[in-house]
């Protein structure tokens, strides 16, 4: 099943493209993980919607192209980051490659409210006349990974909390249920 990860964190280091690699890593034998750098994609400006380039032609293509979409992000003052705005923007115009796709939402923090905020907002977004997503009802996917500094192991950079992950594991089969029957 081929997935394209959304990582709403352009940090080096950051806790949200840790997890997405873990993600990539764990379940390569069932999930063709594609985590594609929405930083390069320059700012949506309407005038070049018609025209986009490359690097929006090839986001849109692998979005459209992809059995799902998972979304992993921090949350920016109670809310998602730009760069992940930007990349869902760019989707919601011309070729709408988002509507009906099966989307999973997560996200990591240092603090106590494991991105609920974000994860909130980023529902909004995602029922938006443009962007009209399948997103994993509530229940099967509240992903809210809470204290993630003390889940990562700080030399590899790999995710290593095993309530977490094994959590994680019972998710990913139900987006992947999910998916096959969306």
């Amino acid at each position: 099943m081929n997935i394209v990860t959304l990582v709403g964190s352009l940090r080096k280091n950051s806790f949200n493209m840790q997890v997405a690699k873990t993600m990539q890593e764990r379940y390569k034998d069932k999930l063709n993980i594609q985590i594609p750098d929405i930083g390069a994609l320059p700012h949506f400006n309407q005038d070049d919607e018609l025209n986009p380039p490359q690097v929006v032609k090839d986001f849109k293509a692998a979005i459209a192209n992809a059995d799902g979409v998972i979304i992993i992000t921090p949350e920016y003052n109670w809310s998602v980051p730009g760069v992940l705005k930007n990349a869902l923007d760019w989707t919601s115009r011309v070729e709408q490659v988002f509507i009906g796709k099966p989307v999973m939402t997560l996200g990591a923090t240092p603090g106590m409210m494991g991105t609920i905020r974000a994860q909130l907002h980023l529902r909004d977004i995602l029922v938006a006349p443009g962007i009209q997503a399948n997103i994993l009802p509530p229940g099967a996917n509240e992903i809210l990974i809470n204290t993630v500094h003390q889940k990562v192991d700080e030399q590899t950079g790999q995710f290593v909390d095993e309530t977490t992950l094994s959590f994680l594991d019972s998710k990913i089969e139900a987006f992947v249920d999910f998916a096959k029957t969306n």
